[in-house]
């Protein structure tokens, strides 16, 4: 049977990849902080392996005995506050090595989950697998990490590993407790500030988490995949959010000038409170930007599906209320 070690098994992306492995077939071992929180999972027939990308050494367990077939990874720390800068480098840079390294040495095949922030915010075309990336000259740690990470994978398998990356857009889906779903819990609040100027391209969770699947079930070893899907104004998608919960929502998008000062101006705060703000300066510049992908290639080599925005919203809004995330409807 076939094995794969599974980072972020409990994340948002993990969780939807763990389902679609299982169905498949194949064996998984997760890698999680805790025990209680991969619980389910257990139950579920996963091998849980206790463990963080902040202790390298701790990920050799999931290599232990049988090695594994392959390794998703799919953890990350996506944080935009400068003051999370060290703990995001040491997990989404030297985290990255050390997997890499123990993929290398016991044979195993690598999926990566890079992000669209590999490229960075400074690319302001549409996006295709050959566009070429910044994000090494990026001012936001996030891009510049994803983008380090990236290299160490590539390179590695420039040495002969068995590697595909694939880069998700703006993911959207049920079982998100903190991506988006921070964004649908605010409108509902009728706490919702203001609307970014920007935009951006929206994927189903569920379909990214299908296309590493087929991806490596494929063998496409050495492609990389970009996956997007709808794309469509912040402001836009705020109207949709708004009529699909029945809350009002501002008519016009706040300016990028006046959104970016607010930024820098709660950043500055943040430093005498010690809390994160709630918007960063690195967040209004992804907000701000406008984004566009092209799945072209993951459409034609993976089956892969972008889906409808406001099937997505419908989806993830009617999980949340079952998740008791909202008011009463």
């Amino acid at each position: 049977m076939t094995t794969a070690f599974v980072t972020g098994a409990t994340g948002f992306l993990g969780r939807h990849l763990v389902r679609e492995l299982l169905g498949a077939g194949i064996a998984v071992r997760g890698l999680c902080r805790t025990p209680a929180a991969g619980a389910d999972l257990a139950a579920r027939g996963v091998t849980l392996v206790p463990g963080d990308l902040l202790e390298p050494a701790s990920l050799a367990e999931g290599f232990a005995s049988a090695p594994p077939d392959v390794v998703f990874h799919t953890a990350a720390d996506t944080s935009s506050w400068t003051p999370g800068n060290a703990r995001q480098t040491r997990i989404n840079i030297e985290g990255t090595r050390a997997l890499v390294a123990l993929a290398e040495r016991h044979g195993a095949a690598f999926v990566h989950t890079s992000s669209i922030s590999a490229y960075s915010h400074l690319v302001h075309e549409t996006l295709r697998e050959d566009t070429p990336q910044r994000g090494g000259e990026s001012w936001i740690n996030y891009e510049r990490t994803k983008y380090e990470a990236e290299q160490i994978v590539r390179a590695a398998g420039a040495r002969g590993l068995r590697t595909i990356v694939c880069y998700p857009a703006h993911i959207f889906g049920p079982g998100d407790t903190h991506n988006w779903s921070r964004l649908i819990r605010l409108i509902d609040q009728n706490r919702l500030p203001g609307a970014p100027p920007g935009s951006g391209a929206f994927a189903d969770v569920r379909e990214v988490a299908r296309a590493e699947l087929a991806a490596f079930q494929g063998g496409r070893f050495g492609e990389r995949y970009l996956l997007g899907g709808e794309h469509a104004a912040f402001l836009d998608l705020i109207h949709r959010i708004g009529r699909l919960l029945g809350r009002s929502t501002p008519a016009r998008a706040t300016p990028a000038f006046a959104l970016k000062a607010f930024a820098h101006a709660s950043d500055l705060w943040s430093r005498v409170t010690r809390k994160a703000p709630e918007i960063t300066p690195e967040a209004a510049a992804y907000t701000c930007h406008h984004l566009r992908v092209d799945s072209g290639k993951a459409i034609a080599e993976l089956g892969y599906h972008e889906i409808p925005l406001d099937s997505m919203l419908a989806d993830t809004v009617a999980w949340m209320r079952e998740a008791r995330m909202l008011s009463a409807a």
